[in-house]
């Protein structure tokens, strides 16, 4: 069975505004550029923009070969997780796309994985060139084309050609055994060792990081992490223990040597397909991921310092305050807490920037912090807390009381919005999914003070480790607390430190 990597962007200029996709598919033993699509969609926002991009990658796929497999790989969070069916499409505009999309192949057949922004330039290159062409009254040609002459292909990590042949090689046996009755490659080498089985896009040499994370495969999705990308095909080796070099099966080398020891000696021949066959499994090894650890160098995380602001006072009386209410200040205990906070945080002398939600509350908090800490406050809209509607400035014993059937709701579904309109937690997560992204991009490699609230914390966190929705239940989040959590250029994330007080006491 032949596999295609599609990679598709979308853009709008205004969001809604003049709008355009783009989308390439590449065989994914070669890397070859098999297929490209672009196209202006005159006005339209961004998300709409991307899901066209998706479907023309998977149709421009799908022309190539029917019976292909598929590994779509977005820089849209939101495609990704609406398309593996993790997050629920509301917008109607993009349900009739996404079930297009899904339609095109079989789902087994296609699976999806998120990808940075700086790994997806050619298929946003696409989609700018279609919007550039739009604004000329024209449609993007692909004779005039520049994106694939202007996008250069990344260099394999490692010695040269050294993980990029190795990878291409078992990706090529795969391939070529992946049919029964297929014959063997003749000629192929043995593995040789972890470098082969090693992702070739853009990865890291196999360095410890300074703490262990799931193991990250360009042509599937992390093992683990925040809700960033799909599960990819589960791997047919044995897991990793953790602290092993490779986080996959016994593959190269190391199998075809238990092979050779296992009985009389062979001919040439049993040899050379020995070697293949552990090409192959060293092939499935980088097409999907381990089960276990791996430790890629990605670089420095962007780090996010999530301090909940000091008490306002409804703190102490338990009751709701999101982002729909009276707006309070912080309480003299409130102040004195933020003042604890920015102590220890200059202490620590980590911190590099300062995000606040636009609340009073929070403003207030980070103001005092970064006054300490003798940075600036800029202050992002998607950071505020979630809208209690008609609950605002009720205990849970009020709203128990007056609205018993709607807070039944509100607990038994993320879907459920509070009475009067408010916000479901659903739509927080969306909200706080899409500033995770914006965030992640504009801090990468720096640790940067988000002051905000209970929901928006409990969700970076449960998103951070893929936990269901009714996890925000079972957090305990105090006034003026730190969490953190680290995000990586592969997706992954690590939750470093949660609920923590000390500082206070």
């Amino acid at each position: 069975m032949r596999e295609f990597i599609v990679e598709a962007d979308g853009g709008s200029r205004g969001n809604p505004g003049p709008a355009g996709y783009g989308s390439v598919v590449s065989d994914a033993a070669t890397g070859e550029t098999l297929a490209e699509a672009a196209e202006y969609i005159g006005v339209a926002t961004n998300n709409v923009a991307e899901y066209r991009g998706l479907v023309a990658g998977l149709r421009a796929a799908h022309e190539l070969d029917p019976d292909a497999a598929v590994h779509v790989r977005m820089d849209s969070k939101l495609v990704v997780e609406q398309m593996t069916g993790r997050w629920k499409i509301k917008h109607p505009a993009m349900k009739p796309l996404a079930a297009e999309a899904a339609r095109v192949f079989p789902p087994e057949r296609v699976t999806y994985e998120w990808i940075p922004r700086e790994r997806n330039k050619h298929a946003d290159r696409l989609a700018n060139e279609a919007m550039d062409a739009g604004r000329r009254g024209e449609q993007w040609s692909a004779s005039a084309s520049r994106a694939a002459l202007d996008t250069p292909r990344p260099e394999p990590a490692g010695p040269p050609a050294d993980a990029a042949a190795g990878a291409a090689r078992v990706r090529a046996a795969l391939a070529s055994t992946s049919t029964p009755g297929s014959p063997r490659p003749s000629t192929a080498a043995p593995a040789t060792g972890p470098a082969d089985a090693t992702p070739t896009s853009g990865a890291e040499p196999a360095t410890a990081p300074d703490s262990p994370r799931p193991t990250d495969d360009t042509t599937g999705a992390p093992a683990t992490g925040p809700a960033d990308a799909d599960p990819a095909r589960v791997s047919s080796g044995t897991a990793a223990e953790p602290g092993d070099t490779t986080g996959a099966p016994a593959a190269g080398a190391d199998a075809a040597g238990a092979e050779a020891d296992a009985g009389p000696a062979r001919s040439s021949a049993d040899v050379t397909a020995a070697a293949a066959d552990a090409d192959v499994r060293a092939a499935r090894t980088v097409a999907t991921p381990g089960v276990g650890w791996a430790p890629p160098d990605m670089g420095a995380p962007a780090t996010f310092v999530l301090l909940r602001h000091g008490e306002t006072p409804l703190t102490p009386q338990k009751r709701f305050s999101g982002s729909g209410g009276s707006d309070p200040s912080l309480s003299d205990i409130g102040r004195e807490q933020a003042a604890r906070v920015a102590e220890f945080l200059a202490r620590r002398g980590t911190v590099q920037a300062v995000v606040s939600s636009p609340l009073a509350r929070t403003r207030e908090t980070a103001r005092i912090v970064a006054a300490r800490l003798g940075l600036e406050v800029a202050v992002e809209d998607g950071l505020r807390e979630t809208d209690f509607g008609a609950w605002e400035g009720l205990t849970f014993g009020e709203v128990r009381e007056r609205h018993p059937d709607d807070l039944n709701a509100w607990l038994s579904s993320p879907d459920a919005e509070p009475t009067g309109g408010g916000e479901s937690f659903a739509a927080t997560a969306d909200r706080i999914a899409a500033t995770r992204d914006k965030l992640t991009a504009a801090y990468a490699g720096r640790t940067v003070l988000l002051v905000t609230h209970v929901t928006p914390i409990k969700t970076f966190v449960r998103l951070a480790l893929g936990a269901p929705p009714e996890a925000l239940f079972r957090m305990e989040l105090s006034a003026a607390s730190l969490s953190a959590v680290a995000y990586y250029a592969d997706g992954n994330a690590s939750v470093r430190l949660f609920n923590e007080t000390s500082h206070l006491r």
